[in-house]
């Protein structure tokens, strides 16, 4: 698939990575209803012979169309689900089998669910799992310390979880799954629902974690800038299957994805020539110039800005899903 990245349908994996997947599957009965009384058994093969490795101290993004199997994957990476076949281990443990060893040294956080106490005080969710994970007094102190200060949560200790907004809530969730300072963090959509402030507030977070701690980070996202901006390695899941494992930049060019301009001018003016841009779309003073994703924007908007009435701005990425397809349509027109 080109420079930075390769297309595996399973296969094998050198067994020398903190997470390691050899060949993992993991298939659902589902009964479907065919009559009155009647219905049928059929398979659903959520993960379908995957396997992959990620070193200690990586930060890798793991995206994919809604279904594709990253929640499953994640799921069994946790001990919450039992592969179905292959082998899987997490810092040399097998999750199904020694879930309550594991959680001792991995975090999760779901951008939809929480893990703290809705109505009690922020703190007091803190000094719940101060005791559920029976972490030392002084390591506790030293590690909350921190967490407020990098977070900045110091305001919202006191405030019961159920009044906090989503993005201070989801900067408490992050402390929650830091607390005992494990190994590896799994974040699913952690940034899903935030404003561009608390967006930034927590990927400057995430960045810190991993170069302070060596925090090796596992990131589901549909917000491609997460994983631009956090992650040297992407892997890309579909129905299953690992399609795309290499560098962010590389999937753009392997799929030929495009990122959309919204320009609004001062007035209605003819279609922008910008090229490589090109305009798809024109209402009005506003026009929509679509260009490389694997570019950068600042050179077009440098340009525009010099040679029209511009009045505002803004980039808009590519969804995860148009990605996937572009990727999918270059690989079957090969």
């Amino acid at each position: 698939m080109g420079d930075g990245g390769s297309v595996r349908d399973g296969g094998s994996v050198r067994h020398d990575g903190f997470i390691e997947l050899d060949r993992v599957e993991k298939v659902f009965q589902v009964r479907k209803r065919t009559g009155f009384l009647r219905s049928e058994r059929r398979e659903v093969r959520a993960v379908d012979g995957l396997s992959f490795t990620v070193a200690r101290g990586e930060m890798v993004g793991y995206i994919g169309p809604n279904g594709a199997g990253k929640s499953t994957t994640i799921k069994m990476l946790t001990g919450i689900l039992t592969p179905s076949g292959g082998r899987l281990r997490v810092a040399g443990i097998d999750p199904a089998r020694e879930r309550l060893r594991l959680a001792q040294r991995i975090g999760v956080v779901f951008g939809q669910r929480t893990t703290l106490w809705w109505d009690l005080p922020l703190i007091d969710s803190y000094r719940l799992m101060h005791r559920m994970y029976r972490i030392p007094d002084g390591r506790y102190r030293e590690r909350l310390d921190r967490l407020v200060e990098l977070l900045e949560l110091g305001s919202l200790l006191d405030v019961p979880v159920r009044q906090l907004s989503l993005g201070q809530r989801m900067r408490g969730d992050i402390a929650a799954a830091l607390l005992h300072d494990p190994e590896v963090l799994y974040l699913d959509e952690p940034t899903i629902g935030l404003d561009v402030v608390s967006k930034a507030k927590v990927r400057a977070f995430l960045r810190e974690l991993n170069a302070e701690r060596g925090t090796t980070v596992l990131l589901t996202t549909h917000d491609l800038q997460d994983i631009e901006q956090l992650c040297s390695r992407v892997m890309v899941i579909d129905h299953g299957r690992l399609v795309y494992d290499g560098a962010p930049g590389a999937l753009h060019e392997v799929g030929d994805s495009e990122r959309t301009l919204v320009v609004d001018l001062e007035r209605e003016l003819p279609p922008i020539e910008a090229p490589p841009a090109r305009v798809v779309r024109v209402e009005g003073p506003r026009q929509w110039l679509a260009f490389p994703a694997s570019r950068s924007a600042a050179p077009l908007v440098a340009r525009i800005a010099a040679e029209y009435p511009l009045v505002d701005l803004s980039v808009r990425e590519p969804d995860i899903e148009e990605v996937i397809a572009r990727m999918y349509a270059g690989r079957t027109s090969a």
